[in-house]
């Protein structure tokens, strides 16, 4: 039974160039030493165990695969594993809100939805489309790092090391774009 090194003192930069070089120990050492934090933030985004077992699980495929793609002068090496299964999460969360729940009640049920309740859908939908149209009038810096903070759930640091800008400006950009919206919308 191999050690578990602590997370400030592990080199993640070093484990992923190793992985990009095909060293599957060094995956290995990746998986023991952060499977479980990243289970952490996959149920965080998820709320379903199966899913985010199923999202790490992939991640991990992923990191292996495209180990070489990470660059230490971006981010850290942690980051970019965290940020990989964010993504895979994030993506796994929309493929699944897609999805309708329904039980077999519901299916023998053939009562017609109430007015209320096509309302408030249609309500939803209009607040939606305004959103949408908002956002699209705003320049795309602004609509970048409010679609990175209230989509995939980036801190400003994480913005701005995606974005490649200053933390001040992604926290102006950020600022402004929510004052462009609260104006646009209704």
């Amino acid at each position: 039974m191999s050690q578990s090194i602590s997370s400030t003192n592990f080199d993640h930069a070093a484990a992923l160039i190793a992985c990009a070089r095909g060293d599957r120990n060094a995956l290995r050492q990746l998986y023991e030493q952060e499977a479980s934090q990243l289970i952490g933030v996959a149920m965080k985004i998820l709320q379903r165990r199966d899913l985010a077992d199923e999202v790490v699980q992939d991640a991990f495929v992923q990191i292996w695969h495209k180990a070489a793609t990470f660059d230490p002068k971006r981010g850290s090496g942690r980051g970019w594993i965290f940020s990989v299964v964010r993504y895979r999460a994030l993506n796994t969360l929309r493929k699944t809100a897609r999805e309708v729940a329904v039980d077999d009640e519901m299916l023998l049920s053939k009562q017609p939805d109430t007015a209320t309740d096509l309302l408030d859908r249609l309500s939803r939908a209009t607040e939606a489309e305004a959103l949408k149209r908002c956002l699209e009038q705003l320049e795309t810096p602004k609509k970048q790092s409010i679609l990175l903070a209230y989509v995939n759930g980036y801190s400003h640091p994480q913005i701005a090391a995606q974005l490649q800008a200053p933390l001040g400006t992604v926290k102006a950009w950020i600022r402004r774009g929510l004052l462009a919206l609260r104006e646009c919308l209704p």
